[in-house]
């Protein structure tokens, strides 16, 4: 009797293995573009977030120092409205700060402040616009001095007129060294790839303390 031959058992091929493969390899680098692209796109959403709420917090802080300026005639050295624009653009006055302004637990009781905004360049060689509070009476300390609120980076131009209603249009230098304007218009541009552009006109919400109301006399000191 013959013997019985075993039954052969199912191997792959080279080609089989080889094409498996290939498949297998074609899904690996689907996966792999897919969960790139979603990390992409989170990275771009994290970065469009942070852009906006830069520029809330940017909007926010300048208006809101605005709408409390404060002025008194007899004590125009102490509350002066400072607008200078060019290659070193400034904006500085004295305001009476809400709790929530930025840095005010830096100066506690001291909320009549002088806040003076810059356009400087920063450490990496980009235009910054940054902010520096002092008390009214008291100069920038040198922490302050140093290390400013950074409100907005690479800063392409920062513009500053007010509302001269004497000749009802705006100027760029603010002159009368007696009074705060009714209105301010601001113009804030920054660059890169997630610049954004903003022109907003703020009112003033105070007008400058006379002399007589201050101090019981005209002219008074």
């Amino acid at each position: 009797m013959k013997a019985e031959s075993k039954p052969r058992r199912a191997a792959f091929t080279l080609v089989e293995i080889m094409v498996a493969l290939v498949i297998f390899s074609m899904i690996v680098a689907a996966i792999y573009s897919t969960w790139m692209l979603i990390l992409k796109s989170s990275q771009v959403g994290l970065e469009t977030a942070a852009q906006i709420q830069r520029e809330r917090i940017t909007v926010r802080t300048i208006e809101d120092s605005l709408t409390c300026v404060q002025s008194y005639q007899a004590s125009m050295k102490y509350y002066s409205f400072v607008v200078q624009n060019g290659d070193e653009p400034m904006l500085s006055f004295v305001a009476h700060l809400p709790a929530i302004f930025p840095r005010n637990d830096r100066f506690g009781e001291f909320r009549l402040r002088r806040l003076t905004f810059t356009v400087e360049t920063g450490k990496d060689s980009e235009k910054d616009l940054v902010l520096r509070q002092n008390p009214i009476l008291l100069d920038v300390d040198s922490d302050e001095q140093a290390y400013p609120l950074v409100l907005a980076h690479n800063v392409q131009s920062f513009d500053i007129e007010c509302l001269n209603t004497n000749k009802g249009e705006w100027v760029t230098e603010w002159d009368d060294t007696n009074s705060i304007p009714p209105q301010i218009r601001y113009s804030l541009v920054t660059g890169g790839e997630s610049g954004w552009a903003i022109t907003n006109i703020v009112t003033i919400q105070s007008v400058t303390l006379p002399s007589v109301v201050q101090t019981g006399k005209s002219g008074g000191r």
